[in-house]
């Protein structure tokens, strides 16, 4: 396979030197940084091969961290790193693009064929493409969630699952649930002021909910 670049992101550093000191023995050639935000700049300035994410860091949500990653870089593999705690939120990044997601603790064999799975796999499918698919779908959902604090609560509280039946992309999903407000309006063009402002309530519940993690 040749020496692949890979980028770790995690706020422990004993995950970062775990997963370095692996991956390099196996001939990758690893960075790392603490910072979520720091990870995304890196990620779409660098020539990475694959992306290992931590799914709840203090400075910025997983899913944020995947949702602007492949908006500019739609074809790096992602693996979410997650611990018990959290598997349902890197199951819910598996739905919204991840490649694949690894438990902690994990043993040097599990984190290797991990990553050289996910690398195959991300050669061999071209990614989904960064356009909105299903407008009057999410039309639909922005609407309702502008007037409908209870629909609100459960996107919040559910995720992926609230909404599953309206038949979204992977894209259309991930923008919704982090209130990826700026990535919609430039699909559908200006949103109504009550419709950018639930989607601005979204983000600021998601990154409060990181805060107190």
């Amino acid at each position: 396979m040749g020496t692949r670049r890979v980028l770790v992101i995690d706020d422990e550093q004993i995950i970062l030197d775990s997963i370095s000191k692996i991956l390099t023995e196996e001939n990758f050639r690893v960075d790392t940084t603490l910072k979520g935000g720091t990870g995304i700049s890196h990620a779409i300035n660098e020539p990475y091969d694959l992306i290992l994410t931590d799914i709840r860091m203090p400075d910025l949500d997983g899913l944020k961290v995947l949702r602007e990653i492949r908006r500019l870089k739609p074809g790096i593999p992602i693996i979410i790193v997650t611990g018990y705690a959290t598997i349902s939120s890197a199951v819910e990044a598996m739905h919204l693009g991840a490649t694949n997601y690894i438990e902690k603790p994990f043993t040097p064999e599990q984190l290797v064929e991990t990553v050289i799975s996910a690398i195959s796999k991300c050669m061999n499918e071209p990614p989904e493409a960064e356009t909105l698919i299903h407008q009057k779908e999410m039309r639909r959902i922005l609407k309702r969630g502008a007037s409908d604090a209870r629909f609100c609560r459960q996107i919040l509280q559910d995720g992926v699952r609230a909404l599953k039946k309206y038949g979204l992309t992977d894209h259309e999903t991930l923008a919704l649930v982090t209130g990826d407000a700026d990535w919609i309006a430039d699909q559908i063009g200006i949103l109504p002021r009550d419709q950018e402002k639930w989607l601005m309530v979204i983000a600021a519940q998601r990154d409060l909910a990181v805060a107190f993690f």
